[in-house]
């Protein structure tokens, strides 16, 4: 080791990283500032095909996992030392930001860059990592669980996009079901998991904070809906004779967003798919199937949600003469952050002369998983106007520089 990294104003390349992180937006490019890199879409795995390039060319070990979780391995030099584990994910939303998880990933890879070039030795390993599929285009949190030892089979059997859409997907990766179950990690060998992340709200950029420290992450639900009626013809059933599917979906929706308002003022809950079958427009829709959604920070309250939203459901199909059949698709309990890890982003922030506050993450994110298995901490970055999963999306730069330098002096902090 050279100099004591403590009596440095260290901070990371941030032309580099900017270079790095344009490049990654023009994979997968909308043309209205955003990225489409959907789960093993030919977008996603050209980005994580140049993420290896990148890793390789910087001299670090490249890994994948049985889940096809991507990384760049930095040893310590110490034999069965564990692992600081950091980064995010390159998979988006369908027309999503460019920001969203991309940013996490770039820092990782940056502070492991200044960690190597300034020659700096360190008690842990250090990884960034690229989880597969936080966004849950197959299955929430796939990568992530997976390594924390949390992939069942049964999460695998109704995938979000179908059995044969998500088959396919695990072709086109060369990933199997079988080597996804086996892609655990021993406690004993990741020592934490740091993530940078956009806030997608607008608390830090209304108050002109530079760093928010994640104190929880909210729980959630989410079930696949079906209400069941009986299709007709459009012009010549009387409204009073019908069982539309259509109908009572769109009241329960409705609904949703009454009840949660009125009762559940700190939790949010969201239908963002319908589809109505047969489909046409002369035709009484004999079923409506829904992806429903709903979070909140607080366990019990979580649970007296989940219980509403059913009723309610129910409710609505039996007002409108349906049968109504729930698929759970999935849950997360709410998940504290390690207050020693909070201490540490705090002393960063404090060390770089950058202003923080603590908040809740309304959003899920990979850190969760890691929950049981290790100290896991996260930052936001200010998001303008609050914007995400949408091509408007954005974080001044300067922010996103901040964002992984307070990273940085925490892996340093952290691994030391």
């Amino acid at each position: 080791m050279t100099e004591s990294f403590s009596t440095l104003p260290l901070r990371i390349n941030a032309d580099r990283m900017s270079a790095s992180f344009i490049h990654l937006a023009s994979i997968g490019a909308t043309g209205d500032g955003g990225v489409s890199r959907v789960t093993f879409s030919e977008e996603h795995l050209a980005a994580r095909k140049w993420l290896q390039t990148e890793i390789e060319n910087a001299g670090f070990e490249f890994r994948m996992d049985g889940a096809g979780n991507h990384s760049a391995f930095l040893d310590c030099g110490i034999k069965d030392a564990p692992t600081l584990l950091f980064g995010s994910h390159l998979d988006s939303v369908p027309n999503g930001g460019r920001f969203d998880g991309a940013l996490g990933v770039m820092a990782a890879l940056e502070v492991l860059r200044t960690v190597r070039e300034n020659r700096i030795s360190l008690r842990l390993n250090l990884e960034a990592i690229d989880f597969t599929d936080e966004e849950g285009t197959h299955a929430s949190l796939l990568g992530s669980s997976a390594l924390a030892g949390n992939l069942h089979p049964e999460d695998l059997k109704n995938p979000y996009s179908g059995r044969e859409n998500f088959k396919a997907g695990l072709m086109r990766a060369g990933l199997s079901e079988e080597n996804m179950l086996r892609a655990s990690r021993s406690k004993e060998s990741i020592a934490g998991y740091l993530e940078l992340h956009i806030e997608q709200g607008k608390r830090l950029e209304r108050a002109g904070i530079n760093i928010g420290i994640v104190s929880a992450i909210v729980g959630y639900g989410s079930y696949r809906l079906s209400f069941i009626g009986r299709a007709d013809h459009a012009g010549s059933t009387s409204m009073e004779d019908r069982l539309d599917a259509g109908q009572g979906a769109g009241a329960f929706i409705l609904a949703v967003r009454e009840i949660v308002m009125r009762d559940f003022p700190n939790c949010v809950a969201n239908v963002g798919k319908i589809e109505f079958a047969p489909g046409a427009s002369n035709i009484v829709p004999a079923r409506a199937d829904l992806l429903l959604e709903f979070r909140s920070p607080d366990e019990d309250q979580l649970l007296k949600l989940d219980i509403a939203l059913m009723k309610l459901a129910n409710d609505k199909a039996e007002q409108f003469g349906l049968k109504l059949l729930a698929e759970p698709l999935g849950k997360h309990l709410p998940n504290l952050m390690s207050a020693d890890i909070q201490k540490t982003f705090r002393s960063s922030c404090d060390t770089l002369g950058l202003s923080s506050t603590v908040l809740a993450s309304g959003a899920i994110h990979d850190a969760q998983s890691l929950v049981d298995v290790c100290p896991i901490g996260m930052i936001f970055v200010p998001s303008v106007d609050g914007a995400s999963h949408a091509p408007r999306e954005f974080t001044k730069w300067d922010d996103c520089v901040h964002g992984a330098n307070v990273l940085l002096q925490t892996v340093l902090s952290l691994a030391a």
